[in-house]
């Protein structure tokens, strides 16, 4: 009796989790069919060769890319910078202070810092809409998950890897390089990974920052504005031509596929940081 009611208890459990994971993934898999479905006419090789002005999407592939890649030089080194020296040189009022600062910029809408960087660097400084002031506006809006995920990835080493190294007579950087940073890279990779793909996503802090142009990106940081993916869905659809809907579905699919392409790296350097460290380790 008791062993049936143990079975029927676990089969009424693994039956709750199945159904939370259908309720999870269902909408993701109906918004990733109604896009396709809707994209489906529009996937073709021209929309890869021509620009938004020939109804295509070269340009704003590249300049998402561009973006995201600057937001990766940006946003990286300092995010991860900054998560270092509050896990493991900050003092503790010094690290509150630094902890509030992040985490009320994280709670600052995307819009009001595309709008403060239109004030600050598109028109005191004069650069007008262009790549860099893009690139700064999405940075600024990433970094404090990038800082948030690295803290907490190396808080979570375990503090007698810390101890063996000054058992060793090594000091606190080398232990950090050899020792703390290698089982931290695949969270603090998973935390890269959602900041670009957030400024991936973004769309408000753009249009005051870059702008959009239908020509394709050039490496000039002022006065260039941009062409990205996520205007050409706003834009689009509010356009009233099937023609035009099916760009706007081809580019929320392009950036879905950007999305798993950067989930793909993300998963690929965790990987390689666990084989990393065990090589240090042992």
């Amino acid at each position: 009796m008791r062993r049936a009611f143990r079975t029927g208890r676990d089969l009424a459990f693994w039956s709750l989790c199945g159904l939370a994971l259908l309720i999870v993934v269902a909408p993701a898999l109906a918004i990733v069919g109604g896009l396709l479905q809707l994209a489906w006419p529009a996937l073709t090789l021209h929309l890869f060769t021509a620009t938004t002005v020939n109804n295509g999407l070269q340009n704003a592939i590249l300049g998402s890319l561009v973006l995201c890649l600057g937001v990766l030089i940006v946003a990286g080194p300092v995010g991860i910078a900054a998560g270092i020296y509050l896990a493991e040189f900050a003092p503790l009022r010094g690290g509150s202070l630094l902890r509030l600062g992040y985490e009320t910029l994280a709670g600052i809408p995307s819009i009001v810092v595309g709008f403060v960087g239109y004030i600050v660097l598109a028109q005191a400084l004069h650069w007008g809409f262009s790549l860099l002031a893009g690139i700064l506006a999405l940075s600024t809006l990433v970094l404090p998950y990038v800082v948030k995920t690295t803290e907490v990835a190396l808080i979570q080493v375990p503090t007698t890897l810390r101890d063996a190294g000054a058992a060793l007579g090594l000091s606190r950087l080398t232990t950090l390089r050899r020792a703390v940073l290698p089982p931290a890279i695949p969270a603090i990779a998973s935390g890269l990974v959602v900041a670009l793909a957030i400024s991936l996503g973004e769309t408000a802090p753009l249009l005051y920052t870059v702008g959009f142009t239908g020509q394709n990106p050039t490496l000039n940081l002022f006065h260039s504005p941009l062409g990205y993916l996520t205007y050409v869905v706003y834009l689009n659809s509010t356009l009233p031509t099937k023609a035009e809907h099916e760009v706007a579905g081809a580019a929320g699919v392009v950036l879905i596929v950007l999305l798993l392409i950067l989930i793909g790296i993300g998963r690929a350097v965790a990987r390689w940081s666990v084989r990393y460290s065990s090589s240090m380790l042992s």
